[in-house]
């Protein structure tokens, strides 16, 4: 199933059933899970391991040099999960010395024209959107969806459940479980529609929401609000979870 005009460099790996198209170049160094398609004039530079049944678009790259003036040649990686798609013309850089990798987890949907740069961290069924750039060292928890044309800003992390608006500047950190929008981005409320559609229980939602009220729409300061939140509302994992990601947050949540 490779297609003879396909190049495969020697030091790869190729799982079963893999599928090559016409002009692809799968580089040194690569493995190739079970299952995978790689699409016309898509290029696996190297370093790239694939997990099974991951598909890549035509002329896409994955596991180019970092784009980072810091980037002194050291041995590098991408990391794809099993059953992520990728589609045309999106670009995927390996990570620096900083952390060595840049990795996309399982059961994502990467849009066309998205680009990672190296050493972000994207967890499972993650959607981001045609056109969305994402500079260095970004993290993305699972579950996130981000909508077409959006940038985000190098070293800023998205929440587990959040929702990005189209065309949105994301220049701090976005809180799980909310939705956040503009240009730079703002807090527009909970995330109703990803919490129902992942099936968490009435219950979380109203805990939820009222974290939310007390920690974005008060007067309070953090540590108030976040003293206040702990005090009135039941301590249930995903508030817990909202409540470290905001304290913990370095670059700050656009409010």
């Amino acid at each position: 199933m490779i297609h003879p005009t396909a190049i495969v460099h020697p030091d790869s790996q190729l799982g079963a059933g893999v599928s090559v198209g016409p002009w692809a170049v799968i580089g040194e160094r690569c493995v190739v899970g079970d299952g995978c398609t790689i699409a016309a004039r898509a290029v696996l530079e190297r370093n790239v391991t694939l997990a099974a049944r991951v598909s890549v678009g035509i002329g896409s790259i994955i596991g180019g040099d970092p784009q980072d003036l810091k980037y002194a040649g050291e041995d590098t990686d991408v990391t794809i999960g099993e059953g992520t798609v990728v589609r045309e013309y999106a670009t995927i850089n390996r990570g620096t010395a900083a952390s060595g990798r840049t990795s996309v987890g399982r059961n994502c949907f990467i849009m066309t024209y998205v680009h990672l740069a190296h050493d972000c961290h994207v967890g499972d069924n993650v959607i981001l959107s045609n056109g969305c750039q994402f500079a260095g060292h970004v993290t993305v928890e699972d579950r996130v969806g981000v909508s077409g044309l959006c940038v985000v800003h190098q070293f800023t992390r998205l929440g587990r459940h959040a929702y990005i608006g189209g065309s949105s500047k994301v220049v701090q950190d976005v809180p799980p479980f909310v939705m956040a929008t503009g240009n730079p981005s703002k807090l527009y409320g909970l995330n109703s529609v990803g919490l129902r559609r992942g099936g968490f229980p009435p219950e979380t939602v109203r805990a939820l929401k009222q974290a939310y009220q007390i920690l974005f729409r008060s007067d309070l300061k953090l540590a108030q609000a976040v003293a206040r939140v702990e005090a009135e509302i039941p301590a249930g994992p995903e508030v817990q979870h909202l409540v470290a990601f905001v304290t913990s947050s370095p670059r700050g949540v656009g409010v």
